[in-house]
């Protein structure tokens, strides 16, 4: 029998709403999903790894075939590592579009078995994004219904101690 495993790879700083969506969908059309987490050291996130993963965990704990895990470097060395044929990836609009594209196609240079499947989030989430929801959240406004109740409870913390959303 020929499982198949799909990676669905990103920052999630934080993880939104329209993440989830992609993951639980994606949960559906794969027999194993792991959401992978990029530690990224050139890059400033708001939260740790280890939140995130967190946040992760908690957001997709009652999905049996889901893994949070975490990677650096290349990831179609991470997708066969895992014995990953297939990233899962979520398109927004045009703009995510023409990025994804050259992604997917130098990740097929990179290793030719390694697919790009892309979704579309649910409409409700189709203009989302982790910058969005910080940019908004740091000048005040609700992100109610764009991320889960955990995101806005530590976004919260982190404004009470004086380490805002960047």
């Amino acid at each position: 029998m020929h499982t198949v495993t799909a990676i669905y790879p990103g920052s999630f700083d934080p993880v939104t709403n329209g993440h989830l969506d992609l993951v639980t969908r994606g949960a559906k059309l794969f027999d194993h999903l792991i959401v992978a987490v990029l530690r990224n050291s050139a890059k400033n996130p708001l939260f740790s790894v280890a939140e995130r993963v967190e946040m992760l965990r908690e957001g997709t704990g009652g999905l049996g075939n889901v893994e949070v895990a975490t990677f650096e470097g290349l990831l179609v060395d991470f997708a066969r590592e895992r014995g990953a044929h297939a990233v899962l990836r979520g398109i927004r609009a045009i703009s995510d579009y023409e990025y994804e594209l050259q992604m997917a196609h130098m990740n097929r240079r990179l290793n030719p078995d390694v697919e790009t499947i892309f979704l579309m989030p649910d409409a409700q989430y189709s203009y989302v994004s982790s910058r969005l929801v910080k940019e908004v959240f740091r000048a005040g406004g609700s992100v109610a219904g764009l991320v889960p109740q955990m995101v806005i409870e530590r976004l919260q913390r982190r404004a009470e101690l004086g380490d805002s959303p960047a």
